[in-house]
């Protein structure tokens, strides 16, 4: 058998859905003109499918700070923090970070994936347990497969369901790792984390969230649900990413618990992972700072997230359970997933596809992200897009 054989169906299947000019799996982005403007081959398009939850990949403070460390500092480490040291910005994000989220450890990983494989895969190891929710990311269950955990699921978004395999365990209950996410990078739905940390307080267990897409987004001063709840005491680790909100790359993972740090010498993906570069440094400080000062950016964000997400389930569209940042739209088979991608992309709007491998009941979708840089003649252009190719008027709103 050649090397690659074993891949012989998945090429199958690819070769049967990209039949058309644009592919699908491997979109080439030739132009990117704004937050919120590109161009893919001869089509202009809205970008509605980036994560650029507030618009900053263009901000000129970010920038002006992306160049400036680049030339003072060059393009790269070149090496770990553990091999080749920190430099003293990556010091000073993780002290910005600790300030911003009101946690006294803070580590930073060079992407999001390896915050979640560097955390759980050590804290996690043969002799522990997970529960995680059944629509976590595929980086949180990589994570348990790195440590060797027993993992076990729970229906997403049932706290009734995770303190029924809970009380199964009996005492192990009290050192299980508990696994959810701030905003469902799927569906845009948020976790029901009041109800969850009610039952980490009555049967134990330690409490680890995700707010990759909720950073920025959700909060009175953007730090994510657990702070949009006020429940942050009860999260033991929170993990996040710079590629959404902050516009850049790499993550970090925040604990009250100062014995975090003793992850630095145990996480095998912050050990031998170069650390990230001086300029992507330079402007998540920056981003941050913005993230603090305007808080106008989360207004115009719901605003708009709100706007397209009325606008798709008047149009008869399935759609997340609740508006979101994320709008997911439910379509049918892998082919039609595709030729309605393409379709908006004829049409001047650029979202991802999701094949049904990463989708929760097994659906092709395509998924928006709202931006804060969006304006309402953009949210309506997308709007205009999805009317033109509407669904069957018998498809109802998911949640509705």
């Amino acid at each position: 058998m050649a090397l690659f054989d074993r891949f012989a169906s998945l090429a199958q299947a690819r070769a049967e859905l990209v039949q058309g000019h644009l592919n699908p799996f491997g979109t080439r982005i030739d132009e990117i003109f704004s937050p919120t403007e590109g161009r893919i081959g001869d089509y202009r398009v809205i970008l509605a499918g980036t994560n650029n939850y507030l618009g900053l990949t263009f901000d000129p403070a970010c920038i002006q700070a992306a160049q400036q460390a680049l030339a003072q500092q060059g393009t790269g480490t070149t090496g770990s923090r553990m091999a080749n040291g920190s430099y003293g910005s990556h010091l000073s994000l993780e002290a910005e970070l600790g300030d911003f989220l009101a946690r006294r450890s803070v580590i930073v990983f060079s992407t999001g994936y390896l915050v979640n494989l560097g955390v759980i895969g050590a804290l996690a190891g043969p002799e522990d347990i997970v529960l995680l929710d059944a629509d976590c990311h595929a980086s949180i269950y990589d994570a348990c497969k790195l440590g060797g955990a027993q993992v076990i699921r729970f229906r997403h978004n049932d706290a009734a369901d995770l303190e029924r395999r809970m009380l199964r365990l009996g005492e192990r209950a009290r050192h299980a790792l508990i696994l959810v996410e701030g905003i469902y990078s799927m569906l845009g739905d948020q976790a029901p984390l009041g109800e969850i940390v009610e039952v980490k307080r009555r049967l134990g267990g330690y409490l680890l969230v995700d707010e990759a897409h909720s950073v920025g987004v959700l909060g009175a001063r953007g730090r994510g649900l657990a702070e949009e709840l006020g429940v942050e005491a009860d999260v033991d680790v929170v993990m996040g990413t710079f590629s959404k909100s902050l516009g850049a790359i790499g993550g970090f993972a925040a604990s009250h618990d100062p014995d975090l740090e003793l992850l630095r010498c145990a996480s095998r993906p912050y050990i031998f992972t170069a650390s990230p570069s001086p300029s992507a440094i330079a402007s998540v400080r920056a981003a941050l700072q913005v993230l603090r000062s305007r808080p106008e950016l989360r207004e115009r964000l719901w605003s708009n997230a709100r706007r397209l997400y009325r606008g798709l389930a008047e149009l008869g569209y399935r759609t997340g359970p609740q508006p979101s940042p994320v709008i997911p739209v439910l379509l049918g088979s892998p082919k039609e997933g595709v030729a309605f991608w393409q379709g908006l992309i004829e049409r001047g709007v650029y979202v991802n596809l999701v094949p049904p491998l990463a989708t929760p009941g097994g659906q092709a979708l395509v998924r928006c992200s709202v931006s804060a840089a969006h304006t309402p003649e953009q949210i309506e252009r997308i709007v205009q897009a999805f009317a033109q190719l509407r669904a069957p008027a018998d498809q109802a709103v998911a949640g509705a």
